[in-house]
């Protein structure tokens, strides 16, 4: 009988935010951190024009689009390579440099696929207590040992919108030993004005055991092309060019990539939508008497009073049969919440009508429980 390495059998898959539900006609999904406005017109059109080239093979050196990347943040393109979004990056890197007998760090809130990164290198997964919410520096330093090989970082973290700033990155990284990689998951980055916040580029450029990741999933609006792309330093780089597919990033994904890029309007415009309706739902979620946590991304993390009648679950439920789908955090250890992508404006005043109902059902369900 076949049996696959040890630890692999202890993987719970990765489960995608639902997109469809049952007896619903029309939906609307807020449950995968998807761009409001979709992709640039221009990045559709890009995508198009390659249909009569589907036999070809794509770049496989990612040339155009990584001197595009470069160009567009001031890197060197030599120091990025681009993978199938920044998900096979982070399994690369863990792989890369981590394995049987060694730590894989993160926060205790942090990507659901750092840990399951680490059980498929064979390494150990170890989260670091959060405080409210957000990454604990100090209970990261607290718990590396001499088997810690990675330290992987979300900044803005994903799915609690907390965001580090970059003193407290810079003093995370200054208390790892040189020979753990330090990984910073930027892939909320464009969503952030600007202030005390790094993508952390400039911690790469200064040492050679950072690297960080970035994405054209979330504000490029080009989730169904899974792409995304690394800095870091040129030895990193190499051993990622080692471990990924020859060709592990497609034509079209790296067409529309490029267009995306260029369409400086769109992303500016998809900026300016979530700047607008991040904080009107943050607003309308407490008014109806829920806990909206602070959000750098295009999303928040809401959290509901326990009790049969007023929790996450029963929000989802009642969200759901009104054709809302958002994402339930159980999987997180975060069962009195769920996670809710800022859609359309018409979405998200759709929404907020609900929250206001359910709150009013359950406040009535929850007297005559009492009474």
């Amino acid at each position: 009988m076949l049996k696959p390495r040890p630890g692999i059998m202890d993987i719970a898959p990765y489960k995608g935010g639902d997109s469809k539900l049952a007896g619903q006609q029309r939906v609307i999904r807020l449950a995968s951190n998807e761009s409001a406005l979709g992709p640039s017109p221009q990045a559709v059109r890009a995508y198009r024009d390659l249909a009569d080239d589907l036999h070809r093979y794509p770049d496989g050196g990612q040339e155009e689009l990584r001197a595009a990347i470069a160009a567009h943040h001031g890197l060197p393109s030599q120091q990025i390579v681009c993978g199938a979004g920044s998900d096979e990056l982070i399994s690369l890197l863990v792989r890369a440099y981590a394995g049987p007998g060694d730590e894989v760090l993160y926060s205790e809130y942090g990507f659901l696929m750092y840990a399951i990164a680490a059980k498929g290198a064979g390494a150990t997964p170890v989260a670091a207590p959060e405080r409210d919410y957000s990454a604990d520096v100090d209970a990261l330093l607290a718990r590396v040992t001499p088997r810690a090989r990675v330290v992987l970082l979300a900044n803005p973290n994903n799915p609690t919108g907390s965001l580090l700033p970059a003193a407290a990155v810079r003093r995370l990284h200054a208390g790892l030993p040189k020979d753990v990689l330090f990984v910073i998951d930027a892939a909320y980055a464009e969503y952030v004005d600007g202030g005390d916040y790094e993508d952390g580029a400039a911690l790469v450029a200064a040492h050679d055991n950072v690297v960080t990741l970035r994405t054209f999933s979330k504000i490029y609006g080009l989730a169904a092309l899974r792409l995304g792309w690394a800095y870091g330093p040129p030895a990193v780089i190499d051993v990622l060019n080692r471990l990924r597919g020859p060709f592990n990033t497609n034509a079209p994904a790296q067409a529309a990539a490029l267009a995306a890029l260029a369409d400086r309007a769109h992303v500016a415009a998809a900026k300016a939508h979530n700047d607008r309706w991040l904080p009107w739902f943050s607003k309308r979620v407490t008014a109806a008497g829920f806990t909206a946590l602070p959000s750098a991304g295009n999303f928040v993390l809401v959290r509901f009073p326990s009790g049969p009648a007023t929790n996450a679950d029963a929000a989802c439920a009642f969200l759901n049969a009104r054709g809302i789908i958002p994402r339930k955090m159980a999987p997180y250890g975060l069962g009195d919440c769920l996670r809710i992508t800022i859609g359309r404006a018409d979405e998200m005043e759709i929404v907020a009508e609900a929250l206001d109902a359910f709150a009013g059902v359950s406040a009535g369900l929850k007297r005559r429980a009492e009474g």
